[in-house]
């Protein structure tokens, strides 16, 4: 259950963390009163799921309350990367020194957290990850100790971050481990001109497990849901929609993520996040592939499981019989290693699907699964 931007700031705003104050509107009259409200001045931000609001036009500054309207005018109702703007925020700006990037995710491959943070943060962090992964930091976190001040001042250490940090990265870690969060990122966190370390975005996944605990933010997620999202939550498919053409598979997040990094940095863009956790049966890889191949603007499928506690066989055998269910429309490349990997890659070739071919290396299956979305 993805939050909005406004909602994942009020967490962070609940939990000690500094954002700007901002106020949310369906109105370009609200927008014109919220502005006076907040000084005149203001950032006006488009409310929807997705990444890359920025280079869509969908983060303006607006000098004045009547700029603030005419701005709200044009944002609400455009079309995001197949969300429609209902609502803008309008945020006090700030002068900005240093930008940083913060971020917990779900490892469940690992059976751990994952923090992953940058002294390069803003819009191009997919750049910077993908042209100089050294420039982000992955540090895996225990569950069980979390994070403490000794651990944020490690992360902040090996992220290149300033020790102001450290409080930041304690307290965005009990906003997860509080409100039942799968991912929680700040993008970016800065330094402003007078020393304060502020969020100016963020973003927040809950765990849908625990969404009996946060009935608040229920019907709002449903009424704005992607299509492509809310055809795979019914499913109960853990998948984000992105804005490329290589459909993503895998299994645990931080893999997912790694994979994300990946394709891009072979010249292709993810189409997806799908990851079916620990389990891979026929039917979660069924209705995986049924709803990534619904997204006409997939070209290519990229299946990436290193097996754990679900074998790489009991993958294999969820993917043969998927394709007795699901017609398969693109080529599908798999890459499969860890447990029984070997008995998974024969129950594949003995399959011989004419548009499933396997990979065994990570990098190799990405540049693969890349050159058949650009080629086609």
């Amino acid at each position: 259950m993805d939050l909005y931007e406004h909602q994942a700031r009020q967490l962070f705003e609940e939990h000690g963390i500094v954002v700007p104050k901002a106020e949310v509107t369906d109105t370009p009259k609200g927008a014109r009163v919220i502005a006076r409200r907040l000084g005149g001045r203001v950032v006006v931000k488009a409310q929807v799921k997705t990444g890359g609001r920025g280079k869509a036009g969908g983060v303006k500054l607006a000098a004045d309350p009547a700029a603030a309207e005419l701005t709200a005018r044009q944002m609400l109702g455009m079309d995001i990367k197949g969300h429609t703007v209902g609502e803008v925020m309008l945020a006090q700006p700030v002068e900005i020194e240093d930008e940083f990037y913060v971020s917990y995710v779900l490892d469940r491959a690992a059976g751990r957290f994952l923090a992953i943070a940058s002294a390069e943060g803003g819009m191009d962090i997919e750049e910077v990850a993908a042209a100089r992964p050294e420039a982000v930091a992955r540090i895996p976190v225990d569950p069980v100790e979390g994070v403490t001040s000794a651990t944020a001042a490690r992360i902040a250490e090996t992220a290149g971050l300033p020790p102001q940090t450290v409080d930041v990265l304690v307290r965005l870690w009990e906003v997860l481990v509080r409100e039942d969060a799968l991912l929680v990122e700040v993008n970016p966190l800065v330094r402003t001109r007078d020393g304060r370390i502020m969020a100016l975005d963020g973003k927040v996944t809950l765990d849908d497990n625990a969404r009996f605990r946060q009935a608040r933010w229920g019907a709002e997620h449903s009424a704005h849901a992607d299509p492509l999202e809310a055809a795979a939550a019914a499913k109960g498919l853990n998948y984000v929609k992105l804005d490329g053409e290589v459909g993503i598979i895998g299994n645990g997040a931080g893999l997912v993520m790694s994979t994300l990094d990946v394709v891009a940095g072979c010249g292709a863009r993810p189409a997806d996040f799908l990851d079916i956790g620990g389990g891979a049966s026929a039917q979660i890889m069924a209705d995986g592939l049924s709803v990534i191949l619904s997204d006409p603007a997939v070209k290519s499928v990229f299946v990436n499981v290193f097996g754990g506690i679900t074998a790489c066989d009991a993958v294999a055998d969820g993917i043969v019989r998927a394709l007795d269910t699901v017609r398969l429309t693109k080529p599908l490349v798999v890459r499969l290693d860890g447990n029984n990997a070997a008995r998974g890659r024969a129950i594949l070739d003995e399959r011989a699907h004419p548009l499933v071919e396997q990979v065994t290396t990570m990098d190799g299956a990405a540049d693969r699964a890349a050159r058949l979305a650009t080629t086609a």
